[in-house]
């Protein structure tokens, strides 16, 4: 009878062996037809002037979707959205118009030697003004906020103190900023907003806090005297006007579904940003990295899986590939999916996500074969494990996990479309090869990509897709972050 089980045992051992192998040969089968050609291609494409810089909303990021669809629609995919690959929703597009203040019978222009900030109109009325200089705890524990607009010498970013502010109760701000350089670099992006506007998912609120930036020097124009004078609590008045116009525009998300065989309810997402920001000062930002890069490795992983099922080999959990829309505006299309899923969030067992992966940063001059994972432990240790195997049997890609750090100042992991997954609790691994010069520049063209390194991590993508797809259980939740996941539910 012993004699018979270890035989049984061996047996098991060995049929066990036997399928890996094979699922091996098979995925190293499908991986080769991710190719150079395809590759290059795709993103050129994706990133030639014609597609205007696929700003989000527009006519290029319009012609990036049909494309997107056309290709899934001749690999076959499934429309998963009603029988469409459009997951289509509304945004609004915010623009800062005409604002002016007027102090002491000066008068301000928007964009001149000031910066009307806000997003909320603000008819032309007279404003109380309370100095608070950095507005920290001690400087405002004895001011009375309300209804008044308080101003303060900025000190690094003042997003948070304008928080502050308005959790006070106050009406507004005036916000001096600390140097020239400081207020240049206010006046450009103030420049750029009154031009492209800004995009949210929910139509805007009127009320809310109004704010001003102006240059140091103006204090004395406002309040009478140099800044350096300026006490905690001195006062002035001057007439405030700000102008805000929305228009509503139609975005889309682009989703093709690959059904699975034993496990189809449960479901791997694949994402990249296939947006960018557009024409700026006359100059296309073809945005060939960022993220042309990763919408290209999802269709050509796309393809490699459709072959396989093709094959008589498709994967044991189904699988959608999910271009997404809104990313450069601030993960808008990854947050209406997440909020919108077309499948249960629960049954989502990991996302991929990838975000500019053909290019070399200046750490890695020396070493360029490496790939920046984020994220791929915080929710799943297995998850993590699963990578690391299938980097060390396939791509021996240097995994750099610099920025996965929970200190780093960068904050990547918050930074991408993984994170309206992360926050719902579904494990993810988001890919990136590191910022350069061109980041978000009209110098970040097809020609500067290494297309042999572009083809080695999408491999890597497509390597942990397979295993993930076709082994017996999903990735396992780390048990903290499943208790934590139990106690958002109540």
């Amino acid at each position: 009878m012993k004699t018979f089980f270890s035989t049984l045992i061996m047996s098991f051992m060995a049929v066990s062996l036997l399928s890996a192998q094979v699922m091996e040969k098979q995925a190293r089968k499908y991986a080769k037809t991710i190719t150079h050609e395809d590759l290059t291609e795709h993103l050129t494409l994706l990133a030639s002037d014609s597609l205007e810089g696929r700003e989000t909303g527009k006519k290029g990021q319009k012609m990036a979707a049909d494309y997107l669809k056309n290709q899934f629609e001749s690999l076959g995919l499934t429309a998963p959205v009603d029988g469409s690959y459009f997951q289509k929703f509304n945004l609004y597009q915010t623009y800062r118009g005409k604002a002016e203040l007027v102090v002491n019978g000066k008068t301000v222009q928007n964009l001149d030697q000031m910066v009307y900030w806000a997003n909320v109109p603000f008819e032309k009325n007279k404003i109380d003004l309370v100095y608070v200089n950095k507005a920290q705890e001690e400087d405002l524990k004895n001011i009375e906020a309300e209804g008044k607009f308080l101003a303060f010498q900025a000190e690094g970013q003042f997003t948070p103190t304008l928080k502050v502010i308005e959790d006070l109760g106050a009406k507004g701000a005036i916000i001096f900023a600390e140097d020239s350089s400081k207020m240049d670099m206010v006046l450009r992006y103030g420049k750029y907003y009154a031009t492209h506007g800004s995009l949210s998912r929910t139509e805007p609120s009127k009320e809310g806090l109004a704010s001003v930036v102006l240059y140091n020097e103006l204090a004395e124009d406002v309040f009478g005297k140099p800044i350096s004078e300026l006490k905690i609590g001195d006062t002035a008045s001057a007439e405030l006007f700000a102008e805000i116009n929305t228009e509503i525009m139609e975005t889309e998300n682009v989703l093709g579904y690959l059904e699975g065989t034993e496990k189809k309810e449960e479901l791997i997402v694949l994402t990249a940003h296939y947006d960018h920001v557009g024409i700026q000062d006359g100059k296309v930002y073809n945005g060939a990295d960022d993220d042309a890069s990763g919408t290209t490795a999802i269709l050509e992983i796309a393809e490699a899986f459709v072959k396989a099922k093709e094959d008589g080999h498709g994967p044991k959990r189904s699988i959608l590939f999910m271009p997404v829309t809104g990313e450069e505006k601030g993960l808008l299309g990854s947050a209406h999916y997440a909020e919108n899923p077309v499948f249960p969030l629960e049954n989502t067992v990991t996302n991929l996500n990838i975000d500019m992966i053909g290019r070399v940063d200046s750490v890695h001059m020396d070493d360029r074969e490496f790939v920046y994972l984020i994220g791929s432990d915080r929710i799943s240790t297995e998850l993590h494990e699963i990578s690391e195997a299938m980097n060390a049997n396939y791509t021996k890609l240097d995994l750099d996990y610099t920025y996965n750090a929970e200190d780093h100042p960068d904050r990547i992991y918050y930074r991408s479309d993984h994170w309206n997954f992360a926050k719902n609790g579904v494990p993810i691994i988001f890919y990136f090869n590191g910022t350069h010069p061109d980041y978000h520049q009209h110098t970040d063209t097809v020609d500067k990509i290494e297309f042999d390194l572009l083809k080695k991590r999408t491999d890597l993508v497509f390597y942990t897709t397979w295993e993930i797809a076709n082994r017996d259980e999903r990735p396992a939740i780390d048990p903290e972050e499943e208790e934590e996941k139990e106690d958002n539910k109540e």
